[in-house]
């Protein structure tokens, strides 16, 4: 037996480094698979797939195409038509036997002329028109839609700094979230554990039951609340996965966000930066512009407008036939001397214009209390950071003193349970202050315009 087992050890010995080459590689591959998802691999995994960004991408090629549509405007039409055509139409033939060439004296025969013999016709045309002037109403209209396509750029840059804000929100709500499922999970073995040595001091005689029923009903409260963490968490990666746009995205550890003093600024300072830098701001100013250039258009559209025109066409009597060739060109002036339905489009122009200049003023007013709010937020934020840390480190010494008492029997078990509570509420409202300082960092730079994806990696 001996001679086996050692035979049995030799073996073990012989396979021990291909076995542990064999583990250390499947812990790094568990290491890599496990690697934390960062604040910025979320946002731009976010800026990349999520709806709200293709919609702004949608609409940013649909202005785009607007401008090249209006451009269009400038440039000659060219037409090609091929016509054949058979009848006895005394007009039709006449006319068709004088274009292709083909007309004799016999055909001034009054017989010939009343009742023609069907006659067909294979007629190849070119034919195209130039608006040469139409008082600047096409050069406006190209400004107008310029000008709405700056304003579509500047509003995918606010979709997109939304989409970063959603998601440092979320993905700061999931780092709270696993704070409350730890520090749920630790209130609860701390409760198990008290529930056992109440046990042994009951049974020693030195606790009465009403303290192990107490215990009882404590680990029973830890436990419900521990439950309820739980899912606040599963509800945070759905937040998550909805501002990443990524539904069948896995939960996996995320890089924590540590506290930060983040930098003070002036409120006067982020309201000038607001009104320079705010891309929503922008793009309604921008499509202000554009609608003064509309309201031009509509003017312009009351002007005199002068466009050419040319035709050529070939007429045969068969498709490879020879036949005979004419051509016409011309210019043509044309003012509208009863222009009803133009007086009604500008009032319509210059209706919107004022509607865009009202919601402007509103806007801006807007923005300069959004700013306001953002600002007060950060500031109260850092505050209860301060205050929620120095809670957390006082209600954590004054537990260990009553937990001795409680173990000397110098205090009682709703003492120490109240201070168990205290304890724990210190700790949630301490991350939930650093949550809270973070997201409303986060919101300062949204509202001053500032929140790019290189901002946001500056949280974490």
């Amino acid at each position: 037996m001996n001679t086996l087992w050692t035979i049995h050890l030799s073996g073990l010995r012989r396979r021990r480094a291909p076995i542990l080459a064999f583990l250390c590689s499947l812990a790094a591959t568990s290491a890599f698979a496990q690697a934390p998802l960062t604040l910025r691999e979320a946002i731009q995994q976010a800026l990349g797939q999520s709806p709200e960004a293709a919609i702004a991408r949608a609409g940013n090629q649909e202005a785009r195409a607007g401008t090249s549509l209006a451009r269009t405007q400038l440039l000659p039409q060219l037409n090609f038509t091929e016509d054949i055509s058979r009848g006895n139409d005394p007009v039709y033939a006449f006319g068709t036997r004088l274009r292709q060439r083909q007309f004799t004296q016999a055909d001034f025969a009054l017989n010939a002329l009343n009742r023609p013999l069907p006659i067909g016709n294979f007629a190849s045309r070119f034919s195209g028109q130039w608006m040469a002037f139409d008082s600047f109403k096409t050069q406006r209209t190209i400004r107008s839609a310029d000008l709405m396509k700056q304003s579509a750029d500047s509003s995918a840059k606010a979709v997109n700094q939304k989409i970063v804000l959603d998601v440092v929100q979320a993905y700061q709500s999931v780092l709270y979230a696993e704070r409350q499922v730890d520090v749920a999970q630790h209130e609860q073995e701390t409760a198990t554990a008290l529930l056992s040595s109440v046990d042994d001091r009951v049974k020693a005689g030195l606790a009465v039951e009403s303290d192990r029923m107490s215990a009882q009903v404590n680990v029973a409260a830890r436990k419900q609340e521990l439950i309820a963490a739980q899912g606040g968490l599963e509800l945070a990666w759905a937040q998550l996965r909805l501002a990443m746009g990524a539904p069948n995205l896995q939960s996996t550890n995320l890089q924590p966000i540590e506290p930060h003093q983040f930098p003070q600024t002036d409120l006067d300072q982020e309201i000038a930066t607001a009104a320079k830098t705010r891309p929503d701001l922008a793009a309604l100013g921008q499509a202000q512009s554009a609608q003064a250039a509309a309201v031009g258009a509509a003017k312009s559209d009351f002007g005199p407008r002068i466009s050419t025109y040319g035709n050529w066409e070939t007429d045969r009597p068969t498709f490879a036939g020879s036949g005979g060739n004419n051509w016409v060109a011309g210019a043509q002036l044309s003012i509208d001397i009863f222009p009803m339905s133009k007086r009604a489009q500008l009032a319509r122009e210059t209706a919107t214009k004022q509607r865009i200049d009202a919601q402007m003023l509103a806007y801006q007013q807007h923005v300069r209390l959004e700013v306001s709010q953002a600002h007060i937020q950060q500031q109260t934020a850092l505050l209860s950071l301060d205050t929620a840390r120095a809670a957390m480190d006082q209600s954590a010494e004054s537990l260990r003193i009553l937990r001795n008492r409680y173990g000397a029997g110098l205090s009682t078990i709703t003492d120490l349970l109240r201070a168990e509570d205290a304890e724990r509420q210190s700790q949630s409202n301490y991350w939930r202050a650093v949550y809270g300082n973070t997201v409303a960092y986060a919101q300062l730079l949204f509202a001053t315009g500032t929140l790019t994806p290189d901002a946001a990696e500056d949280l974490q």
